[in-house]
This record gives structure tokens, sequence and C-alpha cells, in this order.
């Protein structure tokens, strides 16, 4: 479908702009930041108990199903979240994700066996995927572009906050009898009080709906390509590579092949056939939009990397309980909350983004850089410092790089924008995942004696190394220290090339795209203006000046005439003459 088809689709649709007095914004903040606090304790707190999860359920074999559902999930729906919150308006889709979360979670607590788990993670997840994205929306809607680098910081803060007391809330409830499922039991009331207070308050812009006319609008065909090709693509990328799906399975193979063949076919959808596309192929003609997407994988790879395989290293390789690996990640999170929130301050005030980009990503892969060292033997406190440089340089980017896409786009586009970022961000965490699951797997393989063998079998469900020799303990710590300093030598130079790409970006500044190409014919405007007024201005001081020249001479005239001199032609023959007349 033509470009100028497709920004008239989307132009038709309903601004759900609603810029709030201070008080309101403040309650609408708040809810917002619960929802998005509440839903990373959900979606990084279970990687604690993964190792728990396993052993109750008798899962340890498949137990990775437990992140990879909820993650395919994730990365499914989001790119579905913008445009359906633009047909049927932000609170109704985040109202419903809220509502499908508590109940998920509440199932998840109740499971009995592996695949009850892993059909409700999977529900979280899409949960999750709309919470992410809607409250990020929601604060764009009711806040000025100036201001939104400010509040997308706070908002990026409760991610790393939820990040760090995820997995200890959820470490210590291993520690009672409810175990892992305390966690579940405590977030689903949590989540029903957001899902409360944000249909008590929060403010709805949408007129009321035909359905008819609504659900005829939605791109049907590029929902179930889209969806299909996600999920044919993420499943063989995730559990392959294992002793049941080696990578020259067939089944792996037919469904990657089927999976790229369908994505195509998504890709072709959404460029020619769709009338409002989940993903409007435009957007990537703009370099710098491109380069912040692109970004945004790679960050995706390296961002789920660290939070799903540093607690392995400080439990297997250090030794660590649960708890306190859970605590020995707080110098990488809250790093991460602290920059995020003094960067939304940046950029609310000086109106630019691209130093802190380039900053982030810089200290992201010293961070990680650094990580490659560690090992068994090096101090902890020197592990701690480089979390911090991590966390600093994650803080730096992840809210920034949102701000400046929504900056670097027309308002139409804000929404489809924020799904599209975060489903790329998604798929890199699932493309990360899968990669480093099979670099741990595979160095485990090669470093185990055959005996041990069974330990590599599962990526996440750590051995109980209490029940080991002396001698095969230190075999395995070995081969996890091997395998772990391999995981962080792949994920550091995704963040690298992070780094170069911020040389495509440009900073435009807080100010929307329609706002600066509108700036652009007033200026001309204005130019044009100032160009006619000067000659103008310039004839005018002449006639003045002339005028001045000749009442001086009239004043000097020895018969007192009032003549003066012709402002069209400079002659005083004419005015002469008449005053001699009348003399």
């Amino acid at each position: 479908m033509a470009r100028k088809d497709i920004a008239a689709a989307e132009a038709a649709l309903h601004d759900q702009t609603n810029l709030l007095p201070k008080k309101q914004l403040i309650v609408v903040f708040m809810i917002m930041s619960l929802s998005l606090l509440v839903c990373f304790i959900d979606q990084n707190g279970i990687g604690v108990l993964l190792p728990s999860i396993a052993r109750d359920l008798n899962a340890s074999s498949s137990i990775s199903w437990a992140g990879t559902s909820a993650l395919i999930a994730n990365t499914v729906f989001q790119v579905l979240y913008g445009r359906l919150s633009d047909l049927f308006g932000r609170k109704n889709i985040l109202l419903s994700a809220l509502v499908l979360l508590s109940l998920s979670d509440l199932a998840v607590g109740l499971s009995v066996n592996s695949t009850m788990l892993y059909v409700f993670r999977g529900l979280a997840g899409i949960a999750n995927g709309g919470i992410i994205s809607l409250t990020m929306m929601i604060v764009s809607d009711v806040v000025t572009l100036k201001d939104r680098g400010k509040y997308q910081g706070i908002l990026g803060s409760m991610i790393g906050t939820g990040n760090a007391i995820g997995p200890l809330i959820a470490a210590s409830f291993q520690r009672t009898s409810a175990s892992w499922r305390g966690l579940f039991y405590l977030l689903t009331p949590l989540i029903m009080l957001a899902a409360l207070t944000s249909w008590k308050f929060l403010p709805t812009t949408m007129p009321k709906l035909n359905i008819k006319e609504t659900v005829a609008k939605i791109d049907f065909l590029g929902l179930f390509l889209g969806s299909v090709s996600v999920i044919l693509l993420l499943i063989p990328i995730s559990q392959g590579g294992h002793e049941e799906t080696p990578w020259n399975s067939p089944l792996i193979i037919a469904m990657l092949t089927v999976g790229g063949i369908t994505f195509f076919c998504f890709l072709l959808c959404e460029w020619r056939y769709a009338s409002l596309p989940m993903m409007p192929l435009g957007m990537f003609r703009d370099r710098s939009v491109g380069a912040m997407l692109a970004q945004s994988f790679l960050l995706g790879c390296s961002y789920y990397t660290n939070i799903y395989f540093l607690p392995l290293y400080f439990q297997n390789v250090r030794d660590k309980s649960p708890l306190v690996a859970a605590c020995l990640q707080i110098p990488l999170v809250g790093a991460q909350s602290t920059s995020s929130f003094l960067s939304g301050l940046y950029m609310s005030y000086f109106n630019r983004y691209s130093e802190l980009i380039w900053m982030g990503f810089a200290l992201w892969t010293l961070g990680g850089g650094l990580l490659i060292m560690a090992n068994d033997t090096i101090n902890i406190g020197l592990v701690c410092f480089f979390l911090i440089i991590t966390g600093s340089g994650t803080g730096m980017t992840f809210q920034p790089t949102l701000v400046a896409l929504q900056a670097s786009l027309p308002k139409s586009q804000r929404a489809v924008v924020t799904s599209n970022r975060n489903f790329i961000r998604s798929s890199g965490g699932a493309v990360g995942l899968a990669v480093s699951s099979a670099i741990l797997a595979n160095v485990l393989k090669s470093s185990l004696p055959p005996h041990l063998a069974n330990v590599a079998s599962s990526t996440f469900a750590a051995p109980d190394l209490s029940t080991f020799s002396p001698t095969d303990r230190a075999i395995v710590k070995a081969a996890y220290t091997s395998a772990s300093r391999a995981v962080f030598i792949w994920s550091a130079p995704c963040t690298g090339i992070c780094f170069l790409l911020c040389a495509l970006i440009t900073d435009h500044g807080l100010q929307r795209k329609e706002e600066r190409e509108a700036a652009v014919p007033a200026q001309l405007d204005q130019a044009s203006a100032e160009s006619t007024r000067e000659p103008t201005a310039v004839h005018d001081d002449c006639e003045k000046g002339l005028n001045q020249e000749n009442f001086m001479v009239d004043a000097n005239s020895p018969r007192g005439s009032n003549s003066k001199i012709d402002s069209s032609t400079g002659d005083t023959s004419r005015h002469s003459t008449t005053s001699e007349k009348s003399s």
C-alpha cells in the first residue's frame, strides 16, 4: 500500500494525547510505575526460582521452557499492542493485560505439573508485553515531549528496581514454607490493585467505539503471519542444540525454514497490503530510527543474557545461595535505576539525548568486557564494580533510545514505534538467551568427563554440588567458570556494535518530526518577509532624509518658497516654478 495511504490511515486514528495537570499526572504516573514494577518483578524473579521449580515439578530437562514460553509469548504480542491500543484505547488494553497477568500468576502458583506451569507462564508473558509497552505509551500521551525524558527516566528506574527486588523476593520465598509459589501468590493481589487503580483514576480520551468499524481496521493477515513466523523462529532458536533437538534435526530445520518464509510474507503484507500495518516499514527509511531499532535488538541480546546468566555465575562458580546471588546483582540494577533517572533529567534540561546514548553504550561495552575477567578466584568486590559500570551504561540507553525514537517520528506513530521497539528488543533477548544457552551447554559438554555429562543437560537447573565428591565438585566448578566466561565473551560485542551504530544517529532534540517540518516553512516565510521589508525600509529612510534636506533648503531660501524634491524623480523644477508664480 502506498505510503500516503498508510499516513492517511494513521492520521485518521483518534489522537489520545491528554496532557494532564500536575496533581492528576502524579497519580497516573504512580499507577504506571506500580504496574511496571510488578511486571518486572514477575518477569525476572522467576530466574532465581528455576532450580527449585525444576526439582519440585521433576522438570530438570525442560525447565528452560518456563522462561522460553514467557519470552516467546511476550515477543509475539509486543508488536500487536501498538495498533490495538490505537484502535481500542490505551486504558482498555492495559486493563486487559493487568487482569490477564493477575490470573496467570495465580495459576502459576497453583501449577501441579510442568505443562500447566509453561502454559500460564506463556499467558503471563503476553500480559507482561502489554504492560511494558502500554505504560510507556500512556506516559508519552500525558506529558509533553520535553518532559518525557524525565518521566521515562523514572520509569526506567522502576525497571531497574523491579529487576533488583524481584530476585530478592523470590529467593526469600525459597526459605519459607510457601517455597517458589509464594512469589506468585504475592504478585496476584498487587497486580489486581494496579488494575483497580488504573480503572478508577486513569483518564481515557477514546470516543465511543464502533466495534464493527474498529475490528475492520485490524491487520488480521499481518497478525496471523507475524505470530506464526515469530513462534516458528523462536522455538527452534530457543530449544535447538539440546540432546532431544539437535540443530541438524529435521524438526528444527523445518521450523526455521517455514518460519523464515512466513516472516518474509509478513513483511510483504506490511509493505504492500496492510492499510494500518502493525510494523510500518517506512519507519526504517529514517537512518536514525533504523540504527536505534538495530541497537534495540542487540541490547536485548546482552541485557537478557546478563539477567539470566549472572545468577548462574554467582551460584555455580562462586558457591553463593540464591538469596546472596540476588543481592550481588544489586550493583547492576541499582546503577541502572540511578543512571536512568539522571538521564531523564538531563534530556529534559538540555533537550538532547545523543551524548547519553554514546556514553551509555561505551560504559556498557566496557563493563561487559571487564566481566570476561570474572572467574572463581577474582575478588567479588571487583565483579560488583564491573556490574556498576555495566548498569550505568544500561540505564543511559534503555529509555533515552525510546525517547529518541519518539522524537524522530510523527505523533501518529508514537504507539506503534514503542511496541515495535519492545518487540525487537524482546526478539533480541530470545536470540541472546538461545545463543548463550547453546554456548554454555556446549562448553560444559566439552569440559566435563562422561560420568558428569548429565550436568549439562539443563542450562538453568543448577546442580546440587553438595552431593559430588571434592574432585568432581572442582571439575564442575571449573567447567562452569569456562562456560560463564564464554557467555560473557559473546555478550560484550553486542553492545560494542551498538556503540558503533551511534554514529548513524542524528540528535533532533525533543521536538516531534511534524513540528520540525512545520518550523521550516515558517522560518522561510519569516526570512522572506524580512527580505521584503528591508528594501521598503531603505526607501523610507531615503525619502525621510531627502525631505529633511529639502526642508533645510526651503528654510534658507530667500523667497521662502515651498519647493521640494519630487520623491519619485528627485526633480525640483516643477515645484520651484509653481512657487515663483504664486509669489
